[in-house]
């Protein structure tokens, strides 16, 4: 059973946003649903798309100078701490520390989602995405 489900209360209605939000929510099911044997590859697939996903993020809002950017970055440099710590710990044992790990996330990403990626897509939207196409480095 999903932790977390795709819906229309997570579409941002940006493209790249929602692709990148599919697929957290495709690979933190992965890892709700695999087995202790597997879980630490599951989260290390998890934590690597989150990275690269929350880099693109952190590139955009860099680019466009997203006023609350620092703010909304600091989210993704807590949550990526907390899951590399989480992700060390369940590989020295504590599963059941990565187990409430998969369960606590899908509340903390649906408000991350309709607060500061929704301001972040708004704004980007509003600057007319220019940004997006310049390169970051990441």
């Amino acid at each position: 059973m999903p932790v977390i489900e795709w819906s229309e209360a997570l579409q941002l209605g940006d493209a790249a946003s929602d692709a990148n939000h599919v697929e957290f929510c495709a690979l933190l099911n992965a890892v709700a649903d695999a087995p202790n044997a597997e879980f630490i590859s599951a989260l290390d697939a998890f934590i690597d798309h989150t990275e690269h996903h929350f880099a693109e993020e952190n590139g955009w809002m860099d680019a466009a100078a997203f006023p609350p950017r620092h703010c909304h970055r600091g989210e993704h440099d807590n949550v990526l701490a907390l899951c590399r710590e989480v992700r060390k710990r369940a590989a020295a044992g504590d599963m059941d520390l990565g187990r409430r790990l998969v369960a606590e996330l899908p509340a903390w990403f649906a408000q991350h989602v309709d607060v500061m990626d929704r301001m972040m897509t708004t704004y980007l939207a509003q600057m007319g995405n220019a940004m997006r196409t310049m390169e970051h480095v990441g």
